[in-house]
Protein backbone atom coordinates (compact mmCIF):
# COMPACT_ATOMS: atom_id res chain seq x y z
CA UNK A 1 0.00 0.00 0.00
CA UNK A 2 1.20 3.53 -0.76
CA UNK A 3 1.27 5.65 2.38
CA UNK A 4 -0.09 9.20 2.56
CA UNK A 5 2.37 12.06 2.19
CA UNK A 6 2.66 15.72 1.53
CA UNK A 7 1.72 16.71 -2.03
CA UNK A 8 4.52 18.88 -3.40
CA UNK A 9 3.65 22.42 -4.35
CA UNK A 10 3.02 23.05 -8.01
CA UNK A 11 6.37 24.11 -9.42
CA UNK A 12 7.00 27.12 -11.57
CA UNK A 13 7.75 24.89 -14.54
CA UNK A 14 4.18 23.61 -14.58
CA UNK A 15 2.84 27.14 -15.02
CA UNK A 16 5.08 27.96 -17.98
CA UNK A 17 4.82 27.13 -21.65
CA UNK A 18 6.99 24.14 -20.87
CA UNK A 19 4.24 22.65 -18.73
CA UNK A 20 5.11 19.09 -19.77
CA UNK A 21 7.93 17.78 -17.59
CA UNK A 22 9.77 14.51 -17.46
CA UNK A 23 8.31 11.87 -15.16
CA UNK A 24 9.77 11.18 -11.75
CA UNK A 25 11.67 7.94 -11.38
CA UNK A 26 9.19 5.13 -11.04
CA UNK A 27 9.21 3.06 -7.89
CA UNK A 28 8.12 -0.55 -7.72
CA UNK A 29 5.23 -0.32 -5.25
CA UNK A 30 1.92 -1.62 -6.55
CA UNK A 31 -0.86 0.97 -6.42
CA UNK A 32 -4.28 -0.38 -5.51
CA UNK A 33 -6.95 1.37 -7.55
CA UNK A 34 -10.66 1.94 -7.13
CA UNK A 35 -12.53 2.36 -10.43
CA UNK A 36 -15.61 4.60 -10.18
CA UNK A 37 -17.75 4.81 -13.33
CA UNK A 38 -17.28 1.93 -15.78
CA UNK A 39 -18.41 3.56 -19.03
CA UNK A 40 -16.57 4.10 -22.31
CA UNK A 41 -13.53 6.15 -21.28
CA UNK A 42 -12.96 4.03 -18.17
CA UNK A 43 -12.71 0.92 -20.29
CA UNK A 44 -9.97 2.71 -22.27
CA UNK A 45 -8.09 3.53 -19.05
CA UNK A 46 -8.41 -0.01 -17.69
CA UNK A 47 -7.34 -1.65 -20.95
CA UNK A 48 -4.29 0.59 -21.27
CA UNK A 49 -3.26 -0.04 -17.67
CA UNK A 50 -3.47 -3.76 -18.33
CA UNK A 51 -1.60 -3.54 -21.65
CA UNK A 52 1.27 -1.52 -20.14
CA UNK A 53 1.56 -3.93 -17.22
CA UNK A 54 1.73 -1.09 -14.74
CA UNK A 55 2.39 -2.19 -11.13
CA UNK A 56 -1.25 -1.66 -10.20
CA UNK A 57 -4.10 -3.80 -8.97
CA UNK A 58 -7.82 -3.17 -9.19
CA UNK A 59 -9.43 -3.39 -5.76
CA UNK A 60 -12.93 -2.19 -6.60
CA UNK A 61 -15.21 -1.59 -9.59
CA UNK A 62 -18.12 0.79 -9.03
CA UNK A 63 -21.05 1.56 -11.32
CA UNK A 64 -24.81 1.87 -10.95
CA UNK A 65 -25.33 -0.27 -14.07
CA UNK A 66 -24.48 -3.97 -13.58
CA UNK A 67 -23.89 -4.40 -17.32
CA UNK A 68 -21.11 -1.82 -17.21
CA UNK A 69 -19.62 -3.51 -14.16
CA UNK A 70 -19.63 -6.88 -15.92
CA UNK A 71 -17.98 -5.49 -19.07
CA UNK A 72 -15.13 -3.90 -17.10
CA UNK A 73 -14.68 -6.99 -14.91
CA UNK A 74 -14.29 -9.04 -18.08
CA UNK A 75 -11.42 -6.80 -19.20
CA UNK A 76 -9.62 -7.39 -15.90
CA UNK A 77 -10.23 -11.15 -15.86
CA UNK A 78 -6.84 -12.88 -15.68
CA UNK A 79 -4.86 -9.70 -14.99
CA UNK A 80 -4.60 -10.31 -11.23
CA UNK A 81 -4.97 -13.23 -8.87
CA UNK A 82 -7.99 -11.86 -7.00
CA UNK A 83 -10.91 -10.31 -8.87
CA UNK A 84 -11.90 -6.78 -7.83
CA UNK A 85 -14.93 -6.33 -5.62
CA UNK A 86 -18.00 -4.80 -7.26
CA UNK A 87 -20.47 -2.22 -5.94
CA UNK A 88 -22.95 0.44 -7.01
CA UNK A 89 -21.88 2.68 -4.09
CA UNK A 90 -18.72 4.75 -4.42
CA UNK A 91 -18.71 5.04 -0.62
CA UNK A 92 -17.66 1.37 -0.42
CA UNK A 93 -14.61 2.13 -2.56
CA UNK A 94 -13.33 5.16 -0.69
CA UNK A 95 -13.99 3.57 2.73
CA UNK A 96 -11.50 0.78 1.93
CA UNK A 97 -8.24 1.72 3.68
CA UNK A 98 -6.33 -0.48 1.25
CA UNK A 99 -7.24 1.66 -1.78
CA UNK A 100 -4.53 4.17 -2.63
CA UNK A 101 -6.17 6.07 -5.49
CA UNK A 102 -9.42 6.30 -7.41
CA UNK A 103 -10.12 6.93 -11.08
CA UNK A 104 -13.40 8.81 -11.49
CA UNK A 105 -15.18 8.69 -14.85
CA UNK A 106 -18.84 9.21 -14.04
CA UNK A 107 -21.20 11.74 -15.66
CA UNK A 108 -19.99 15.28 -14.96
CA UNK A 109 -22.49 16.08 -12.21
CA UNK A 110 -20.91 13.38 -10.00
CA UNK A 111 -17.24 14.40 -10.46
CA UNK A 112 -16.98 16.92 -7.59
CA UNK A 113 -19.22 15.15 -5.03
CA UNK A 114 -17.25 11.91 -5.37
CA UNK A 115 -13.79 13.47 -5.61
CA UNK A 116 -14.31 15.69 -2.56
CA UNK A 117 -15.23 12.70 -0.42
CA UNK A 118 -12.43 10.58 -1.87
CA UNK A 119 -9.82 13.24 -1.11
CA UNK A 120 -11.14 13.62 2.42
CA UNK A 121 -10.78 9.84 2.88
CA UNK A 122 -7.10 10.06 1.95
CA UNK A 123 -7.35 8.86 -1.65
CA UNK A 124 -5.46 10.38 -4.54
CA UNK A 125 -7.70 10.97 -7.53
CA UNK A 126 -7.57 10.90 -11.32
CA UNK A 127 -10.68 12.88 -12.29
CA UNK A 128 -11.97 12.78 -15.83
CA UNK A 129 -12.78 16.10 -17.47
CA UNK A 130 -14.31 18.40 -16.50
CA UNK A 131 -13.25 18.55 -12.88
CA UNK A 132 -16.45 20.45 -12.02
CA UNK A 133 -20.06 20.61 -13.18
CA UNK A 134 -20.44 24.24 -12.06
CA UNK A 135 -17.84 26.91 -11.36
CA UNK A 136 -17.84 26.85 -7.55
CA UNK A 137 -17.19 23.09 -7.42
CA UNK A 138 -13.74 23.48 -8.97
CA UNK A 139 -12.59 25.80 -6.19
CA UNK A 140 -13.73 23.19 -3.66
CA UNK A 141 -11.68 20.43 -5.31
CA UNK A 142 -8.58 22.66 -5.30
CA UNK A 143 -9.11 23.42 -1.61
CA UNK A 144 -9.63 19.74 -0.76
CA UNK A 145 -6.47 18.63 -2.59
CA UNK A 146 -4.48 21.20 -0.60
CA UNK A 147 -6.18 20.54 2.74
CA UNK A 148 -5.77 16.77 2.62
CA UNK A 149 -2.40 16.72 0.83
CA UNK A 150 -3.63 14.57 -2.05
CA UNK A 151 -2.47 14.09 -5.63
CA UNK A 152 -5.01 15.08 -8.30
CA UNK A 153 -4.69 14.51 -12.03
CA UNK A 154 -7.30 15.92 -14.42
CA UNK A 155 -8.08 14.06 -17.64
CA UNK A 156 -6.41 16.69 -19.84
CA UNK A 157 -4.12 14.14 -21.41
CA UNK A 158 -2.72 16.39 -24.17
CA UNK A 159 -0.50 17.92 -21.48
CA UNK A 160 1.33 14.58 -21.48
CA UNK A 161 1.47 14.04 -25.24
CA UNK A 162 4.95 13.66 -26.77
CA UNK A 163 4.04 16.27 -29.39
CA UNK A 164 3.12 18.73 -26.62
CA UNK A 165 6.58 18.35 -25.14
CA UNK A 166 8.19 19.14 -28.49
CA UNK A 167 5.97 22.19 -28.98
CA UNK A 168 6.66 23.37 -25.43
CA UNK A 169 10.39 23.53 -26.04
CA UNK A 170 9.92 25.66 -29.14
CA UNK A 171 7.47 28.05 -27.47
CA UNK A 172 9.67 28.37 -24.39
CA UNK A 173 12.59 29.27 -26.65
CA UNK A 174 10.48 32.09 -28.11
CA UNK A 175 10.29 30.82 -31.69
CA UNK A 176 7.06 32.77 -32.33
CA UNK A 177 7.80 35.53 -29.83
CA UNK A 178 5.37 36.41 -27.08
CA UNK A 179 2.07 34.56 -27.45
CA UNK A 180 -0.77 37.08 -27.43
CA UNK A 181 -3.76 35.11 -28.73
CA UNK A 182 -4.70 31.43 -28.45
CA UNK A 183 -7.51 30.01 -30.53
CA UNK A 184 -9.15 26.67 -29.79
CA UNK A 185 -11.65 24.75 -31.87
CA UNK A 186 -13.63 21.55 -31.54
CA UNK A 187 -14.95 20.04 -34.75
CA UNK A 188 -16.60 16.81 -33.69
CA UNK A 189 -19.24 15.09 -35.78
CA UNK A 190 -22.27 14.73 -33.52
CA UNK A 191 -25.59 13.05 -34.19
CA UNK A 192 -28.81 14.67 -33.05
CA UNK A 193 -30.73 12.77 -30.39
CA UNK A 194 -33.98 11.07 -31.30
CA UNK A 195 -36.79 12.01 -28.89
CA UNK A 196 -37.83 9.25 -26.50
CA UNK A 197 -40.73 8.69 -24.12
CA UNK A 198 -40.17 8.04 -20.44
CA UNK A 199 -39.84 4.34 -19.71
CA UNK A 200 -38.98 1.76 -17.08
CA UNK A 201 -35.48 1.86 -15.66
CA UNK A 202 -33.28 -0.94 -17.11
CA UNK A 203 -33.11 -3.98 -14.86
CA UNK A 204 -30.56 -3.70 -12.08
CA UNK A 205 -29.76 0.00 -12.63
CA UNK A 206 -29.77 2.14 -9.47
CA UNK A 207 -31.34 5.12 -11.23
CA UNK A 208 -31.82 7.27 -8.13
CA UNK A 209 -28.09 7.03 -7.48
CA UNK A 210 -27.35 7.71 -11.16
CA UNK A 211 -29.36 10.94 -10.86
CA UNK A 212 -27.59 11.71 -7.59
CA UNK A 213 -27.51 15.48 -6.97
CA UNK A 214 -29.54 16.16 -10.13
CA UNK A 215 -33.31 16.81 -9.96
CA UNK A 216 -35.58 13.79 -9.62
CA UNK A 217 -37.23 12.75 -12.89
CA UNK A 218 -38.54 9.59 -14.61
CA UNK A 219 -36.10 7.42 -16.52
CA UNK A 220 -35.58 8.44 -20.15
CA UNK A 221 -33.00 6.73 -22.34
CA UNK A 222 -32.39 10.02 -24.14
CA UNK A 223 -30.89 11.37 -20.92
CA UNK A 224 -28.98 8.21 -19.94
CA UNK A 225 -25.80 6.57 -21.31
CA UNK A 226 -23.82 8.69 -23.80
CA UNK A 227 -26.39 11.41 -24.53
CA UNK A 228 -26.53 12.65 -20.90
CA UNK A 229 -23.68 14.97 -21.91
CA UNK A 230 -26.04 17.34 -23.69
CA UNK A 231 -28.32 17.98 -20.68
CA UNK A 232 -27.36 20.57 -18.06
CA UNK A 233 -28.58 18.42 -15.18
CA UNK A 234 -25.70 15.99 -15.80
CA UNK A 235 -23.22 17.37 -18.35
CA UNK A 236 -21.60 20.48 -19.79
CA UNK A 237 -22.35 20.18 -23.50
CA UNK A 238 -19.71 20.08 -26.22
CA UNK A 239 -17.64 22.85 -24.66
CA UNK A 240 -17.26 20.85 -21.42
CA UNK A 241 -17.14 17.36 -22.89
CA UNK A 242 -14.62 17.52 -25.73
CA UNK A 243 -13.99 21.25 -25.98
CA UNK A 244 -12.30 21.35 -22.58
CA UNK A 245 -9.31 19.56 -24.14
CA UNK A 246 -8.85 22.33 -26.68
CA UNK A 247 -9.55 25.10 -24.17
CA UNK A 248 -6.99 23.60 -21.80
CA UNK A 249 -4.35 23.55 -24.52
CA UNK A 250 -5.18 27.14 -25.44
CA UNK A 251 -4.50 28.15 -21.82
CA UNK A 252 -1.30 26.11 -21.92
CA UNK A 253 -0.19 27.96 -25.07
CA UNK A 254 -0.83 31.31 -23.36
CA UNK A 255 1.32 30.27 -20.40
CA UNK A 256 -1.53 29.08 -18.14
CA UNK A 257 -3.03 32.46 -17.16
CA UNK A 258 -5.38 32.46 -14.20
CA UNK A 259 -8.86 33.83 -14.98
CA UNK A 260 -10.28 36.25 -17.57
CA UNK A 261 -11.84 39.60 -16.73
CA UNK A 262 -14.34 39.64 -19.62
CA UNK A 263 -16.32 36.93 -21.43
CA UNK A 264 -18.44 37.21 -24.58
CA UNK A 265 -20.34 34.30 -26.16
CA UNK A 266 -22.75 33.53 -28.95
CA UNK A 267 -24.18 30.35 -30.45
CA UNK A 268 -27.12 28.73 -32.18
CA UNK A 269 -28.60 25.51 -33.47
CA UNK A 270 -27.23 24.55 -36.89
CA UNK A 271 -28.74 21.07 -36.97
CA UNK A 272 -32.42 21.96 -36.73
CA UNK A 273 -33.80 18.43 -37.13
CA UNK A 274 -33.92 16.05 -34.18
CA UNK A 275 -32.99 17.12 -30.67
CA UNK A 276 -29.61 18.28 -29.35
CA UNK A 277 -30.33 18.56 -25.64
CA UNK A 278 -29.98 21.79 -23.68
CA UNK A 279 -26.96 23.20 -25.49
CA UNK A 280 -26.32 24.94 -28.81
CA UNK A 281 -24.56 22.78 -31.39
CA UNK A 282 -22.21 25.63 -32.29
CA UNK A 283 -20.62 28.15 -29.98
CA UNK A 284 -18.08 30.99 -30.10
CA UNK A 285 -16.57 32.43 -26.90
CA UNK A 286 -13.96 35.16 -26.40
CA UNK A 287 -12.10 35.48 -23.10
CA UNK A 288 -10.10 38.63 -22.30
CA UNK A 289 -7.31 38.52 -19.71
CA UNK A 290 -6.14 41.43 -17.55
CA UNK A 291 -2.95 41.93 -19.60
CA UNK A 292 -4.85 42.08 -22.91
CA UNK A 293 -4.22 38.53 -24.07
CA UNK A 294 -7.13 36.74 -25.71
CA UNK A 295 -8.39 33.16 -25.79
CA UNK A 296 -11.00 32.29 -28.41
CA UNK A 297 -12.99 29.04 -28.46
CA UNK A 298 -15.39 27.76 -31.11
CA UNK A 299 -17.12 24.51 -31.95
CA UNK A 300 -19.19 23.33 -34.91
CA UNK A 301 -20.99 19.99 -35.35
CA UNK A 302 -19.80 18.89 -38.78
CA UNK A 303 -16.73 20.85 -39.93
CA UNK A 304 -13.67 19.32 -41.59
CA UNK A 305 -11.07 21.53 -40.05
CA UNK A 306 -7.39 21.65 -39.22
CA UNK A 307 -4.20 20.24 -40.69
CA UNK A 308 -5.41 16.90 -41.92
CA UNK A 309 -9.16 16.97 -42.26
CA UNK A 310 -11.35 16.09 -39.30
CA UNK A 311 -9.41 17.60 -36.45
CA UNK A 312 -9.50 19.53 -33.21
CA UNK A 313 -6.77 21.84 -32.07
CA UNK A 314 -5.31 25.28 -31.56
CA UNK A 315 -3.44 28.17 -33.07
CA UNK A 316 -1.01 30.15 -30.91
CA UNK A 317 -0.41 33.64 -32.33
CA UNK A 318 2.84 35.27 -31.26
CA UNK A 319 4.60 38.54 -32.02
CA UNK A 320 6.96 36.76 -34.48
CA UNK A 321 4.75 34.06 -35.99
CA UNK A 322 2.22 31.40 -35.11
CA UNK A 323 1.92 27.70 -34.41
CA UNK A 324 -0.92 25.46 -35.58
CA UNK A 325 -1.30 22.64 -33.05
CA UNK A 326 -3.31 19.49 -33.68
CA UNK A 327 -4.86 17.40 -30.94
CA UNK A 328 -4.22 14.36 -33.13
CA UNK A 329 -0.48 14.77 -32.60
CA UNK A 330 1.18 17.35 -34.88
CA UNK A 331 2.13 21.01 -35.23
CA UNK A 332 3.37 23.46 -37.87
CA UNK A 333 5.17 26.77 -37.24
CA UNK A 334 4.96 29.80 -39.57
CA UNK A 335 7.31 32.75 -39.08
CA UNK A 336 7.10 36.43 -39.96
CA UNK A 337 4.72 38.31 -42.22
CA UNK A 338 5.54 36.06 -45.14
CA UNK A 339 4.64 32.99 -43.08
CA UNK A 340 7.94 31.26 -43.70
CA UNK A 341 7.67 27.59 -42.77
CA UNK A 342 9.36 26.77 -39.50
CA UNK A 343 9.73 23.55 -37.47
CA UNK A 344 7.01 20.95 -37.74
CA UNK A 345 6.10 17.70 -36.09
CA UNK A 346 3.96 15.17 -37.93
CA UNK A 347 2.70 12.06 -36.17
CA UNK A 348 3.64 8.54 -37.17
CA UNK A 349 0.05 7.73 -36.27
CA UNK A 350 -3.02 9.80 -35.46
CA UNK A 351 -2.89 8.69 -31.86
CA UNK A 352 -0.29 10.84 -30.06
CA UNK A 353 -2.82 12.09 -27.54
CA UNK A 354 -0.95 11.30 -24.33
CA UNK A 355 -3.34 8.79 -22.72
CA UNK A 356 -0.70 6.30 -21.49
CA UNK A 357 1.82 8.99 -20.52
CA UNK A 358 -0.83 10.94 -18.61
CA UNK A 359 -1.82 7.95 -16.49
CA UNK A 360 1.86 7.13 -15.95
CA UNK A 361 2.38 10.69 -14.72
CA UNK A 362 -0.45 10.26 -12.22
CA UNK A 363 0.80 6.92 -10.92
CA UNK A 364 4.35 8.21 -10.57
CA UNK A 365 3.01 11.22 -8.64
CA UNK A 366 1.08 8.90 -6.32
CA UNK A 367 4.23 6.87 -5.64
CA UNK A 368 6.60 9.80 -5.29
CA UNK A 369 4.28 12.55 -3.94
CA UNK A 370 5.18 14.86 -6.81
CA UNK A 371 3.02 17.35 -8.77
CA UNK A 372 1.02 16.17 -11.76
CA UNK A 373 0.90 17.82 -15.17
CA UNK A 374 -2.82 18.61 -14.81
CA UNK A 375 -3.22 19.42 -11.11
CA UNK A 376 -6.49 20.47 -9.49
CA UNK A 377 -5.46 24.13 -9.77
CA UNK A 378 -4.60 23.88 -13.48
CA UNK A 379 -7.79 21.91 -14.14
CA UNK A 380 -9.95 24.40 -12.27
CA UNK A 381 -8.68 27.37 -14.26
CA UNK A 382 -9.32 25.61 -17.56
CA UNK A 383 -12.73 24.26 -16.56
CA UNK A 384 -13.66 27.72 -15.27
CA UNK A 385 -13.63 28.85 -18.91
CA UNK A 386 -16.22 26.19 -19.75
CA UNK A 387 -18.57 27.51 -17.08
CA UNK A 388 -17.96 31.22 -17.71
CA UNK A 389 -18.44 30.77 -21.46
CA UNK A 390 -21.68 28.82 -21.07
CA UNK A 391 -23.04 31.40 -18.61
CA UNK A 392 -22.24 34.26 -21.00
CA UNK A 393 -24.11 32.40 -23.74
CA UNK A 394 -27.13 31.77 -21.51
CA UNK A 395 -27.52 35.38 -20.35
CA UNK A 396 -26.79 36.62 -23.89
CA UNK A 397 -24.55 39.52 -22.95
CA UNK A 398 -20.93 40.49 -22.40
CA UNK A 399 -19.90 39.77 -18.82
CA UNK A 400 -17.16 41.34 -16.70
CA UNK A 401 -15.62 39.09 -14.05
CA UNK A 402 -14.16 40.36 -10.77
CA UNK A 403 -11.01 38.38 -9.99
CA UNK A 404 -11.10 39.15 -6.27
CA UNK A 405 -14.69 38.14 -5.55
CA UNK A 406 -14.81 35.59 -8.40
CA UNK A 407 -18.24 36.88 -9.28
CA UNK A 408 -19.67 38.67 -12.30
CA UNK A 409 -20.04 42.43 -12.13
CA UNK A 410 -23.65 43.67 -11.97
CA UNK A 411 -25.31 40.47 -13.18
CA UNK A 412 -27.16 38.53 -10.49
CA UNK A 413 -28.59 36.14 -13.07
CA UNK A 414 -25.11 35.07 -14.15
CA UNK A 415 -23.83 34.78 -10.58
CA UNK A 416 -26.61 32.36 -9.68
CA UNK A 417 -25.30 30.02 -12.39
CA UNK A 418 -21.85 29.79 -10.77
CA UNK A 419 -23.34 27.27 -8.34
CA UNK A 420 -26.40 25.00 -8.16
CA UNK A 421 -28.76 23.19 -5.82
CA UNK A 422 -28.00 19.59 -4.81
CA UNK A 423 -30.75 17.03 -4.29
CA UNK A 424 -30.61 15.45 -0.84
CA UNK A 425 -28.98 13.26 0.29
CA UNK A 426 -26.47 13.72 -2.55
CA UNK A 427 -25.08 17.01 -1.31
CA UNK A 428 -21.59 18.42 -1.70
CA UNK A 429 -18.99 17.67 0.96
CA UNK A 430 -17.98 20.89 2.73
CA UNK A 431 -14.25 21.66 2.68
Amino acid sequence: MIHSGETAAVTTALATLGGVHTSAAEKAETIRLGIIGCGGIMKVHVQRLINRRQPVSFGWLCDVDPQQLAATAKLIDGFQAVAPQQTSRYEDVIADKGIDAVIIATPHHWHAPISLRALAEGKDAYIEKPISHVYDEGKQVVAAAEKYGRVVQHGSQMRSSPVTYQAAKLLADGIIGEVKVARAWTAELRNTIAPADNSQTPEGVDYDRWLGPAPKRPFNRQRFHQSWRMFRDYGNGEIGDDGIHDIDMARWGLGDPELPVRVTARGSRMMLHGHFGDYPDNMHVTYEYPDGRLLVYENYPFTEYGMHGFDNGNVFYGTDGYMVFSRRGAFNVYLGRKRKKGPRELPETRGQRGYPEHMDDFLNAVRNRTPTRASAEIANRSCALVHLGDIAFRVNRQLDFNLQSERFVDCDEANQMLTKNYRAPYTLNDV
